[in-house]
């Protein structure tokens, strides 16, 4: 308390300064509407500043939390759109969709590869989320790849960019169907082989999932026809594909279990065994 009485006594002066000059600054900005609008123009700019600084540091540091929920929601669509088509497209949000057969599970990117020939992901989601074998794995932008193994946390994809994987998929303007496979070389093209020499095929066409297998819905997009050249037996092509995806920047997928898959593989098994 007594240093506060010193400083007072020290910088009398210079204090009694400051209260005359607020008081006659006050006055004059209450007698004078220019000046008074100029010093509420002031205020609000600066004060204005001032929020929206820390509304866009709060925003900054809230971006995770939104981006779980965006990835929740999206996750939601996806289940209604892919399970939806197979119900011949006609969108009905009620209770059917209870019994539609595929389900969509969030997880996150932990490690990516690309560089390598048998190129292999890893996911923060395992066992105790019911991730299991040969499960699609997609983003927002189309096809990654396929689910290879599972431990209780954790769970591996063999990525497209895998030169053994092999992923039917299909022209989507005239539902011709081969395979998608990867020859190795760039990160960001796929192939799609066994397409007869019969279809249609222009560059610039869409290439998406063709629901044969019981993997993944029909029409996942894939990429885009970056040129083709017919095979050494001349009655199918070889289409070189333009993924959607950045393969090299993958952070958050989706999931695809088809719930019917034991039932269909089932039937085919009966149906190879006759």
């Amino acid at each position: 308390m007594q240093q506060i009485v010193n400083f007072i006594i020290r910088n009398k002066t210079f204090l009694l300064f400051l209260l005359l000059f607020s008081i006659s600054l006050t006055f004059t900005i209450q007698t004078h509407s220019y000046h008074k609008s100029k010093f509420i123009n002031s205020a609000n700019f600066l004060t204005g500043g001032i929020y929206n600084s820390v509304n866009d540091i709060s925003t900054y540091l809230d971006l995770k939390t939104q981006n779980e929920l965006l990835t929740e929601e999206n996750n939601r669509l996806k289940s209604l759109l892919y399970n939806s088509a197979e119900k011949n497209d006609s969108i009905q949000l009620d209770s059917s969709l209870l019994n539609s057969p595929y389900h969509f599970e969030t997880a996150s990117v932990i490690r990516n590869n690309y560089s390598s020939s048998k190129n292999v992901l890893l996911l923060n989601k395992g066992s105790k989320d019911s991730i299991k074998e040969d499960f699609g794995v997609i983003t927002t932008k189309g096809i990654v790849g396929i689910i290879d193994n599972t431990s209780k946390n954790y769970s591996t994809i063999i990525s497209i960019l895998n030169t053994t994987s092999k992923i039917s998929a299909q022209l989507k303007k005239t539902n011709h169907y081969g395979s998608l496979t990867w020859n190795g070389k760039s990160p960001y093209f796929a192939q799609l082989i066994d397409i007869p020499k019969i279809a249609p095929v222009k560059i610039g066409d869409t290439i998406v999932t063709s629901g044969i297998s019981s993997i993944f819905p029909k029409g996942i997009p894939v990429g885009t026809i970056h040129d083709f050249k017919l095979d050494i037996t001349r009655n199918y092509y070889e289409i070189n594909i333009k993924l959607f995806n950045d393969m090299t920047n993958i952070e958050h997928v989706y999931i695809i279990e088809n719930k019917d898959v034991l039932e269909i593989t089932n039937l085919l098994k009966n149906v190879s065994n006759e």
